[in-house]
């Protein structure tokens, strides 16, 4: 294990699966000491058995990132586990979409609410646990820059068809992102997004089925793509391939390494090339 983020504390929502297990294995490997999370309890328990397997240590906070009092129980997790917050970052979520003329209120709500409202309340309960631990760095004579990671999606920088809420809700994570980079530079602290493109995950995955699909709170939401539809979409691709988790994974982690301790309020496309859907 290499020792660029030894001792630092790390939360990253939905990491029992996809994306959010690339990030907090990679972040792990670095030294770091995850909160992980996931709906379900048993995935997000593999992943700890896997970073304990790699000699770091994981605990986990199971539960819906959008539920009204869940932000505080993450915050209280890390700084009740390991003493500290230092690297945050905002990943779970899922698509769920239509045309604006089908598209129902709860469908609506339900993208704002887990990829913006949820994002806005962790991060509103992680500010006076910043502040403090900024506070005490500096009475100690210490400099520690903290991260903040939120994720977006090429959907949110260009909008597409069909995910007219969920195109809003990546887009606002934006506009939070740069608000938050501009208070929180004074607790030493970088707030960056990554907006992804087309990365194979369960989300993605090319099925011939229409009745591919997973289960959100009791939601049936419709998952998978048409291999015909993810040929095209790959061909549209300058690099000519959908990422892979660890490859976005990868994209994130830039941001959470002290040679990005002076950037902040930036979105990275990690995209394969693409710019424009």
């Amino acid at each position: 294990m290499s020792e660029k983020l030894r001792g630092k504390v790390a939360v990253v929502t939905g990491s029992g699966r996809g994306i959010g297990r690339a990030m907090a294995l990679k972040l792990a490997s670095e030294g770091a000491r995850l909160v992980l999370n996931d709906l379900d309890d048993a995935p997000a328990a593999a992943v700890r058995e896997e970073i304990i397997a790699l000699g770091g240590e994981a605990v986990a906070c199971c539960g819906n990132v959008a539920a009204a009092d869940f932000a505080d129980r993450l915050i209280a997790a890390a700084t009740g586990a390991f003493g500290g917050l230092d690297i945050l970052i905002n990943n779970a979520g899922y698509t769920w979409d239509n045309v604006i003329q089908k598209t129902t209120d709860e469908q609506w709500h339900a993208m704002l609410d887990v990829h913006l409202t949820a994002p806005f309340r962790i991060l509103r309960a992680a500010q006076p646990v910043i502040r403090e631990l900024s506070r005490t760095d500096a009475a100690a004579g210490r400099r520690t820059v903290r991260k903040v990671v939120n994720i977006s999606s090429v959907a949110g920088v260009f909008g597409n068809a069909g995910q007219a809420n969920y195109s809003a809700a990546k887009a606002g994570i934006m506009g939070l992102t740069m608000t938050l980079a501009k208070e929180w530079g004074r607790l030493n602290t970088t707030v960056n997004c990554v907006a992804y493109g087309l990365i194979k995950t369960r989300m993605t995955e090319v099925t011939g089925s229409a009745d591919a699909a997973i289960q959100v709170e009791g939601r049936e939401i419709k998952v998978g793509v048409n291999p015909g539809l993810m040929a095209m979409l790959e061909r549209s691709i300058p690099l000519g391939r959908a990422g892979t988790p660890e490859e976005a994974a990868g994209a994130a982690y830039l941001f959470c390494i002290p040679e990005s301790d002076y950037v902040s309020g930036q979105t990275l496309l990690c995209t394969g090339g693409l710019t424009g859907i």
